[in-house]
């Protein structure tokens, strides 16, 4: 169980909200607040569960600090929907529609003699405001990360955020991961799962190792966009450091992770913007079209598993179990597609005797679609793709110079969907990013609007 630093830390790190609003301008005060949480408080199960409320942990803890610090300290200031009316839609589906899932699971769910319960309404108050809570890194980020300079310091912040963690990282590798164990007294997950080969992939204070790797992956291809955009002799520092993280990413052990780096790498390497919106759009397409595809079996699964074989069988059966739980899960979601089958585990297939749960959700496209069904689905996996497109079609519209960080940050994102598609990696740092580009693309469009209606007004 978490001990009491692990409680102290969560109680007190409003305090420390407060204190980087009032030290630092907002943009990166917000960046600090969130980035400083997600990496370093105790993970779940540390963390308040009061009655009626969504558990406060750190998903949520610096999220609700850094609104209501920025509703305290900018009041009158904020915007919280944002101005496309696509987007407007999409942040509105996404806090309300568990009303809609519990509306239509107010009944028990039978597996012969084992029951689960029916949702109540109260439930609904609570998952819309944790919803809300979710949602508020890239609602905060989209007011306050505007600039192509913002994307830039967002860039920054993840390589700085990789080289500090790669110390505790790397001290993990070799010692096995125990940090969590030694400052906040548990570990929070699996340590099986830590185990790979002859040594140990890095966990510090996240969810899983996966989560680390994911880390490592960001800051390194945040590196090479920033190496690449400088033209001065510190390039020559940047690329050092993508290279260090790109050592550390090998020593993460995770195979997506290092997969992405080699596929994704040389594209920040080699080709333009344009080019990187480009490959982000496909990659978006296909996370966005995966369920449909997953629940009309036209993935060539006997194909992507025999490819698998080839290189690896125990990968291979890996993938052949994750596949399988797909297949099942997805059958399960299409009986009550629209607003799916809600919490408390009504989403899974058990064993009617016992109770013993016999399914497991790997990717996050799955548990989405099986909690809150297409409704969900399609505005959580909205929100994090629609601006990818946004900022290509306004960026596209007004002329050829894109700052080379906005590519960067748009395939950044595209990534971090897609993995997505296999592991439940979604984490602020996925908001934080969907949020700024969104931002960035309406300044775009207000700046492209300014230009048309000033000679216009000179004309009149």
């Amino acid at each position: 169980m978490p001990n009491a630093l692990a409680s102290l830390a969560l109680v007190i790190y409003p305090v420390v909200v407060v204190w980087l609003f009032v030290r630092l301008p907002r943009g990166r005060a917000l960046l600090a607040s969130l980035i400083l949480g997600y990496l370093f408080l105790p993970p779940e199960p540390a963390g308040f569960d009061f009655p009626l409320m969504p558990p406060l942990t750190k998903q949520t803890i610096p999220g609700l600090a850094a609104l209501f610090t920025c509703l305290v300290m900018f009041r009158g200031e904020l915007r919280f929907l944002p101005e496309n009316k696509t987007a407007r839609a999409l942040v509105l589906l996404f806090i309300f529609s568990p009303f809609g899932t519990v509306l239509t699971n107010m009944d028990p769910v039978y597996f012969d003699s084992f029951t689960l319960p029916p949702l109540r309404i109260r439930e609904a108050v609570a998952q819309c405001i944790n919803q809300a809570l979710l949602i508020s890194p890239l609602l905060l980020a989209r007011d306050f990360l505007r600039s192509d300079e913002d994307i830039r310091d967002l860039l920054w912040a993840m390589l700085l955020a990789g080289l500090v963690y790669s110390l505790p990282m790397l001290l993990e590798v070799r010692l096995s991961p125990q940090l969590n164990i030694w400052i906040y007294g548990y570990f929070q997950h699996s340590f099986e799962q830590m185990i790979r080969g002859d040594g140990f992939r890095p966990i510090v204070f996240l969810y899983h190792g996966l989560w680390a790797a994911f880390l490592a992956l960001t800051a390194f291809l945040s590196a090479i966009t920033i190496a690449r955009s400088d033209r001065s002799r510190r390039a020559l520092l940047w690329w050092a450091a993508a290279a260090y993280l790109g050592l550390v990413l090998i020593l993460c052990k995770s195979m997506a992770s290092i997969l992405y780096a080699a596929a994704f790498a040389p594209v920040l390497l080699f080709f333009g913007s344009r080019m990187q919106f480009r490959v982000a759009m496909l990659l978006a397409c296909l996370v966005l079209a995966y369920p449909a595809l997953k629940s009309f079996h036209l993935i060539p699964e006997a194909d992507i598993l025999e490819l698998a074989e080839s290189v690896d069988e125990d990968r291979a059966n890996s993938l052949r179990f994750r596949l399988d739980n797909e297949n099942i899960l997805i059958d399960r979601a299409m009986e009550r597609p629209v607003f799916g089958w809600g919490t408390w585990g009504r989403n899974q297939i058990y064993d009617g005797a016992t109770g013993e749960i016999l399914t497991t959700t790997d990717g996050r496209w799955i548990i989405t679609i099986g909690v809150y069904g297409w409704a969900g689905f399609l505005a959580e996996f909205g929100l994090l793709t629609l601006p990818i497109f946004l900022v290509w079609w306004r960026v596209a519209a007004i002329g050829p110079e894109v700052p080379p960080w906005v590519g960067g940050a748009v395939l950044i994102l595209a990534i971090n969907v897609i993995d997505m598609i296999p592991n439940a990696t979604l984490t602020p740092m996925s908001f934080l990013f969907a949020g700024a580009l969104l931002g960035y693309s309406e300044q775009v469009q207000t700046a492209r609007r300014r230009k048309v209606l000033t000679p216009l007004r000179t004309v009149l």
